[in-house]
């Protein structure tokens, strides 16, 4: 009985294994399937109308130079403003994408009219943006080194991925039966085509050509991308090829646009490095400070300014810098310096760096201001926002600018005066507020006392010879001359 219990068992132990077998192979399937249809995307793609579109687009005259040159005016406004909302407006309706999309495409189906077509009108369309964004800022009066500029002169290995996979959802969107329009307006802010081109105008504009080939550099990566993500995705939907095009020269132009895409990758991964090391070594250094002088308890009179901390990452034989500023009578003791330099040399990206700490009276005008203004944000950042703030401390400088180019040296001016007229007995200055009802104005004045005596013919002349040399001894010739009482 128990050979027969065996025998049952080990025949229906073969059954049960098929059938988990089948069960997986179908749980396969299923996934299999349900990937196919969530990827899929060559059933729902119209080649035909994709490839007339792009080619719509390449050709680049009338209205459409136009509409660019509006959108470089744009983008440079707000590149000169630090706007990114102008810019993104920019790029919202420039239309340099076409060109880049026609030689992504031609060189898939190998037409080489077509691109043709697409590197002049591509070139025209280079030229016009950087001579319009050049003629701008040469001429507009306000030309300020923004963030927004100086972020389109250092690309590295991010812009080479944001233009590949920004083309590729602008081309798959393109090709979709019934384009999605959302995604081509989110890859043309994305990939930013119309900013870098605006900063190599900028950068010709203001004489520093190193901004212009930073800028171009960046454009031509999104260029070559964008193009190489078009190449790729016409092949993948396997678009009709031009027959006219032989197999040799289709295998040399495509060999061509890889060594191409290498070539522009290999400085801006150099770039990336350099970022990513200057970003770690900006860590530790922070970590750094939090557990030495942002711990550090000062008896009375002495602070850290962490805002002025300056922390500049080098490589080759120059080091690195970690410096630091603190106010006040104060100081910090020598061997706790030194105890921090040798927690300092335990990260190991700050070993070679120079440790400074600056302190014990240094207090120059550019640290006065800056200690004032952390002070004016910390109390009245409940009452004002960060616009309405920057606005009061502009207005602040402006006046106390205003009022030290008005500061005078009295007492050399009066020594002068002394020894010059001999029948000046006193002499006061003063500044005296005046207005006609449409202005305010602020007018210095000399108030001279005569010696008893002096001649009213000689009072005139002195009075006169003294007020044309006070005009130009002070550089003011708004300067009033008023005999004392």
């Amino acid at each position: 009985m128990s050979e027969h219990l065996f025998a049952n068992g080990d025949s229906q132990q073969p059954d049960s294994g098929d059938e988990v077998k089948k069960d997986f192979k179908g749980l396969l399937g299923s996934i299999r399937k349900f990937l196919s249809e969530l990827l899929e995307i060559r059933t729902n793609t119209d080649a035909t109308e994709t490839k007339e579109s792009i080619i719509a687009d390449i050709p680049f005259k009338g209205h459409t130079s136009w509409i660019l040159i509006c959108s470089i005016f744009i983008a440079s406004v707000g590149l000169n403003a630090n706007s990114t909302a102008v810019v993104i407006g920019a790029m919202l309706i420039s239309p340099l994408m076409g060109p880049i999309l026609g030689m992504g495409l031609s060189l898939a189906i190998n037409d080489i009219d077509t691109l043709r077509r697409s590197l002049k009108n591509f070139t025209v369309m280079v030229v016009l943006s950087v001579v319009t964004a050049f003629l701008f800022f040469y001429l507009f009066p306000l030309r300020d080194e923004s963030s927004e500029l100086l972020a389109r002169t250092q690309p590295d290995i991010r812009d080479v991925l944001i233009a590949f996979f920004g083309g590729l959802a602008l081309v798959i969107a393109r090709a979709k039966k019934g384009t999605i329009a959302s995604v081509i307006f989110g890859v043309a802010i994305a990939t930013a085509l119309m900013p870098p081109l605006c900063t190599v105008g900028f950068g010709l504009a203001i004489g520093k050509p190193w901004y212009a080939a930073g800028a171009m550099y960046l454009f031509i990566i999104n260029t070559i991308f964008i193009g190489l993500a078009t190449f790729l995705v016409i092949k993948f939907l396997r678009f009709p090829m031009v027959r006219y095009a032989n197999s040799q020269r289709r295998r040399l132009i495509a060999r061509a646009a890889s060594l191409t895409g290498i070539a522009v990758m290999i400085p801006a991964g150099f770039t990336f490095y350099q970022v990513f090391q200057e970003s770690l070594f900006k860590k530790q250094a922070q970590e750094f400070l939090k557990e030495t002088i942002e711990v550090y308890q000062f008896n009375s009179a002495g602070r850290y300014v962490d805002n002025l901390t300056k922390l500049e990452y080098k490589e080759g034989e120059d080091p690195s810098l970690i410096e630091l500023v603190c106010m006040g009578d104060e100081l910090i003791p020598e061997n706790v310096i030194n105890t921090w330099r040798v927690q300092k040399n335990e990260y190991s990206r700050l070993k070679d760096a120079e440790f400074r700490i600056l302190q014990g009276g240094k207090d120059d005008s550019e640290e006065k201001f800056n200690y004032v203004s952390e002070l004016y944000e910390k109390n009245k950042a409940e009452l004002l926002n960060k616009d309405e703030q920057i606005r009061l401390l502009e207005e602040e400088v402006a006046t106390l600018t205003k009022n030290a180019g008005k500061q005078i040296p009295f007492a050399g001016i009066s020594a002068e005066a002394k020894a010059n007229y001999v029948n000046i007995e006193a002499l006061g200055f003063s500044y005296q507020l005046q207005t006609d009802f449409k202005k305010l104005d602020t007018i210095p004045v000399f108030e001279v006392k005569w010696k008893e005596g002096t001649r009213n013919n000689q009072i005139e002349a002195d009075s006169k010879k003294l007020a044309d040399w006070l005009k130009l001894r002070i550089q003011d010739s708004t300067l009033v001359i008023k005999e004392a009482d």
